[in-house]
């Protein structure tokens, strides 16, 4: 599992032992005039109540680790890790966790004035972006922010620009009576990317034949099992590309059988080969970007 779900792991199992509150856990990583980004670490399950909010700002949220509802007026979604939550001003909005406790996400705000200079004044028609892989690199950059320091300003005007680029146009179609299901093969396949996952094994796990299985996957997420598990796979080998391990070990334990399909594969979501994205990532040491004393303050 990757470091950021096993660190909203470790704030779920604070959370049971000290019997605490479901407040979520807000880091600030950055900001400049008209922007923030924030590391949002959230510990609801089932038995909690989700409160009403309001968006205030316009705002594109990484889901990083888990899944959620994210419900307003104009529908229903189920957020999956890769996914972006979108938001306008004045929008009010529930998150829920029906399927499952725990969340982590990236959020970046931005002003109503900063946004119109970057995109022209448009706003989000959709609530939602699946997991999609023209944003695999800005995702998989901002997730690398959380262990190391990266130019945020730059990935936040990237993200800010190229979301809106992509959700024009983009309709929603909710099913919410699938939800459940789907959220429940998600966090399989979160909890272990790298295991053999068929079609097959996946829709016997929810009672589903793989035929409506795929269609309810789909319509759900925004994208097929395979490319769900694919890109998630993708996009912890593009992380442990900092590391100093060789490229052919990142290649086997993410769940690749032979080095030539990772680098084809690799290349195909990137645009350019894993040797080549490992010379693009900062070096230095990693610093701990999560602590219970956050939450404890958050508490």
């Amino acid at each position: 599992m990757a470091k950021i779900a096993v660190e909203l792991e470790q704030a779920l199992a604070y959370r049971e032992l000290s019997g605490g509150p479901a407040t979520p856990s807000s880091r600030l990583l950055a900001q400049g005039s008209g922007w923030t980004v924030q590391d949002v670490i959230c510990t609801s399950g089932p038995r909690d109540r989700a409160f009403e909010e309001q968006h205030s700002r316009i705002s594109i949220s990484i889901v990083a680790a888990g899944t959620f509802q994210y419900r307003s007026t104009t529908g229903r979604e189920l957020m999956t890790p890769g996914s972006l939550m979108l938001g306008n001003p004045g929008q009010c909005f529930e998150c829920g966790h029906d399927h499952g406790r725990g969340d982590r996400c990236l959020s970046f705000g931005y002003t109503p004035e900063y946004f119109e200079t970057l995109t022209g004044g448009a706003r989000f028609p959709a609530l939602r972006l699946p997991p999609l892989r023209a944003l695999s690199p800005l995702v998989t950059r901002a997730c690398a922010g959380l262990t190391k320091d990266i130019a945020w300003e730059e990935l936040s005007v990237q993200l800010a620009a190229q979301t809106l680029s992509i959700v024009v146009g983009e309709k929603s179609n909710p099913n919410p009576s699938a939800e459940a299901r789907v959220a429940r093969v998600v966090r399989a396949i979160e909890r272990d990317p790298t295991a053999a996952h068929t079609l097959s094994d996946l829709a016997s796990e929810v009672g589903l034949s793989p035929y409506h299985f795929l269609r309810a996957f789909e319509q759900v997420t925004g994208v097929t099992p395979h490319q769900f598990i694919l890109r998630t796979r993708l996009r912890e080998a593009a992380l442990r590309l900092s590391e100093p391990a060789r490229i052919l070990d990142i290649a086997l334990d993410s769940g690749f059988g032979d080095l030539s399909n990772f680098n084809r594969t690799f290349r195909a979501e990137f645009g350019i080969s894993p040797k080549a994205w490992r010379k693009l990532q900062p070096r230095g040491s990693l610093r701990t970007c999560f602590t219970f004393s956050s939450i404890s303050a958050a508490e």
